[in-house]
């Protein structure tokens, strides 16, 4: 699918998305009318492109490259003379398509159409799946969304018909199961605006989360930004047996590294230990990579992802890979920046979590755990699914779990949902039985889509502020973020785990050695989970929920109107005035973590993605003030009044007065939303100052002209007071690697001088200059 360069890029443009066809090697020449899959818009398969930007620079770095390398490296779009150090220089890349899940879709369609362009200039599509609510079960919590977000619906599915993006219906799954089903292979590179889309590195794809501006470089065929990454190599050895599971791969590597500690690399797994994982268990562990910082995650090719391949409708693709596999593994001596080895022998059954996803525990321990700390030992819900892990594999495993119970006469004592990844694993778990033993355990199957995993869950069960724990299979267990209750202790472990922690009704239930009681006063064990790795039968694709873009839409109309409230047409951010900023007030000091569900809500708040104005009532309501270890409740220094952050904002930009944003490590971790940037930008925000960002966050604030900065020193960071003004100087001098500095006046007439580091390089600074990417693109096109 590799579009290297504009030629390409126009020729697909000519050739539009009805054309279904592989350009493939000179031996595959002859099958070239062959389609990837039965979605698939007009795509290439370009190996032999990728094994001479390979060769250009293996010859430039005379060294052995990682597979990470050799596909990042495989896509530059000059390989003779891109300055390559990784960890330090920027790469200019060529990704071969985009994907965008429809609440982040609406903002990146939006700016797309204020670039002026036609029709977008390599593959992507759009998937509905976070804005239907779990409520009833997934039928009519299916209709409800469709009626509710009919306008958002209509927006999206014209814009891609206008612009030549694919649109996948609401109810056809989550956006990273789809990818994983139909788009992604290995080799290929892609870009998608979620932060899980990591999860196609399952299928030996580099596949990254990024903001939608990114996605609108891609789209318009502009060369796409990412700093090097360095390469933190996993060393499997052992295989998965019993009750553990590829989840507890990275459940563990999380414990390890943190949530920042693969912070600008990209984690590369590889050993003996690889083949006893299935395709979809590497999706799994590549998925919540996006949970310690990491660029991306990937697995070399293998036979399990052959397998997959074949199953999934893309034969021919494993055949090539089979053809160029040298390319798709890493070469032998090649070096790592950091080596972690894991024995899958050794490794147990993981639960992470409460309000972080790194606090790992084994299973085993969890249970004393909670006790000490005073962490509620009955598990109200049990939820399975998600974009992580609802594999045909997963729901199996977990149905073994639950047939075992039902045996016995026992049902779960928790509540229990289920999540489908996908229409096409829905339709196959109903064909074979999987779905009627999991719903008669208890559980209740939601609708293909994200729910409750990104707080889409009206939850009746407890009140708010009720002190409860619950058990996902999900990705993310931030404060609040599945339910909207700051007391909600949510941990997160493998999909049998759940179940079998469901049917217990308590954390302090071991499944590898804690009996269950039945009815008749039986004490038994469970046996470890089984479950097919793809189903025999083939896949039943179930309902057709794919909606092929026209070759030309240049006569269709997207509209949206001057009154809603769910969509606002874009306006240009101002230009930065060319002088240093002088006397930002500090909105807001955060304190501790701040995510960017602590930046801008999602829940309730995503019906507004679309809309920035409105969506912009959510900013930083979330986090935490250093002055009051309040939220949401800061001192308006014009009134003296306290208020709402973006209350406070507002007022300060309706009387001229800009600001900026203090925070503390790992700044804006979490989820891509770009809105998290967008608000502060709406709202009158010019700096965010923080100890160290999380990287999709950073680049975002870049796209949207606002000046991400750390603190050179972070003990600085103490040094800064609620009532302070900060001056930004240096900026009429600012180039790559030359710090910035800040002038803090206080409120008692005292000053001090800072330094301020930044990661900008010039292709930024010129965004910073224009007041945003997209302002910068309009430049460039005159």
């Amino acid at each position: 699918m590799a579009t290297y360069c504009l030629t390409v890029a126009r020729l697909q443009l000519a050739l539009g998305h009805g054309v279904r066809r592989l350009h493939v090697s000179a031996a595959y020449r002859a099958k070239a009318q062959v389609s990837m899959s039965r979605f698939e818009p007009t795509s290439f398969v370009n190996y032999e492109k990728l094994q001479s930007n390979i060769d250009i620079v293996r010859k430039r770095l005379n060294r052995p490259l990682t597979l990470s390398e050799k596909i990042v490296y495989g896509h530059l779009d000059d390989p003779h003379n891109q300055d390559i150090d990784r960890g330090r220089t920027y790469l200019r890349l060529r990704p071969d398509r985009v994907a965008m899940q429809d609440a982040t879709a609406q903002m990146a369609m939006l700016q797309f159409i204020s670039s002026g362009l036609p029709r977008v200039a390599v593959p992507s599509t759009i998937h509905c799946d976070h804005l239907i609510e779990a409520q009833i079960g997934g039928t009519k919590d299916l209709a409800r969304a469709k009626e509710v977000n009919h306008e958002v619906y209509n927006f999206l599915a014209s814009a891609g018909a206008k612009y030549g993006v694919g649109f996948w219906k609401p109810g056809s799954g989550i956006i990273h199961q789809i990818i994983l089903e139909n788009y992604a292979y290995p080799g290929v590179m892609l870009i998608g605006t979620d932060s899980h889309t990591p999860n196609g590195g399952g299928l030996g794809a580099i596949c990254i989360g990024v903001g939608g501006a990114d996605a609108v470089d891609v789209m318009a065929g502009i060369p796409w930004e990412l700093k090097c990454p360095k390469v933190i190599g996993v060393k499997l050895t052992g295989s998965l047996s019993g009750w553990t599971s590829p989840k507890d791969v990275i459940l563990k590597v999380a414990g390890i590294l943190t949530v920042k500690g693969g912070t600008g690399a990209i984690v590369e797994y590889h050993g003996p230990g690889v083949d006893s994982i299935s395709c979809t268990g590497m999706a799994t562990i590549c998925n919540m990579g996006a949970e310690i910082g990491a660029t991306t995650s990937v697995f070399p090719y293998n036979h399990r992802m052959r397998t997959y391949l074949e199953k999934t409708g893309r034969g021919q693709i494993s055949a090539l890979a089979d053809q160029y596999s040298d390319l798709l593994v890493p070469d032998k001596g090649c070096e790592y920046d950091q080596v972690i080895e894991l024995n899958l022998d050794e490794l147990k059954p993981h639960i992470n979590g409460p309000f972080t996803p790194d606090l790992a525990h084994p299973v085993a321990d969890v249970g004393a755990v909670a006790e000490k700390n005073g962490w509620p030992l009955e598990v109200k819900v049990g939820l399975i699914g998600s974009c992580t892990n609802s594999s045909y594999e997963d729901m199996g495993r977990a149905a073994s779990v639950a047939k075992q119970a039902l045996d016995k006469g026992l049902k779960c004592k928790a509540e229990f949902t289920v999540t489908p990844g996908s229409e096409q694993i829905r339709a196959t778990i109903e064909r074979d039985g999987y779905s009627k033993v999991l719903g008669d355990v208890g559980g209740v199957v939601l609708a293909n889509a994200c729910g409750p995993c990104i707080g889409q869950w009206d939850r009746r069960d407890v009140k708010k502020g009720e002190k409860n724990t619950i058990v996902t299979s999900f990705n993310r267990n931030f404060t609040a973020r599945n339910d909207a209750n700051p007391a909600t202790h949510a941990f997160v472990t493998s999909p049998e785990i759940v179940t079998a922690l469901a049917i217990a009704g308590t954390l302090n239930f071991n499944p590898e050695t804690d009996y269950l009681t039945a009815p008749n006063g039986e004490k038994f064990k469970l046996d470890p989970p089984n479950g097919d790795e793809l189903p025999a039968r083939d896949f039943d694709p179930g309902q057709d929920t794919y909606q092929h873009p026209p070759a030309d839409g240049t006569s269709l109309k997207v509209d949206v109107s001057p009154q809603s409230n769910r969509l606002q047409l874009l306006e240009p951010f101002d230009k930065w005035s060319g002088k240093d900023l002088e006397d930002l007030r500090v909105l807001i000091k955060v304190k501790g973590k701040c995510t960017t569900d602590h930046i801008s809500a999602a829940g309730p708040w995503l019906k507004f993605r679309g809309h920035l104005d409105n969506i912009s009532n959510n900013m930083l309501i979330g986090a935490v003030n250093s002055e009051n270890d309040a939220v949401n409740k800061i001192k308006n220094y014009l009134t003296g009044e306290y208020g709402g952050v973006p209350d406070v904002a507002r007022h300060y930009k309706a009387n001229g007065v800009s600001w900026v944003v203090v925070g503390d490590d790992n700044y804006g971790e979490g989820s891509s939303r770009e809105h998290a940037a967008l608000e502060p930008r709406h709202l009158g925000g010019r700096a965010i100052i923080v100890k160290s960002f999380a990287r999709i966050h950073e680049t975002n604030l870049k796209k949207q002209g606002l000046l991400p900065l750390t603190f050179t020193n972070p003990s600085d960071y103490d040094k800064i007071r609620p009532d302070d003004k900060i001056s930004i100087k240096g900026l009429e001098t600012f180039a790559p690697g030359k710090p910035l500095t800040a002038v803090v006046k206080h409120g008692d007439g005292s000053t001090e001088t800072l330094e301020l580091n930044h990661s900008f390089n010039e292709t930024q600074i010129e965004w910073f200059q224009a007041g945003s990417a997209l302002n910068r693109m309009k430049q460039l096109q005159h």
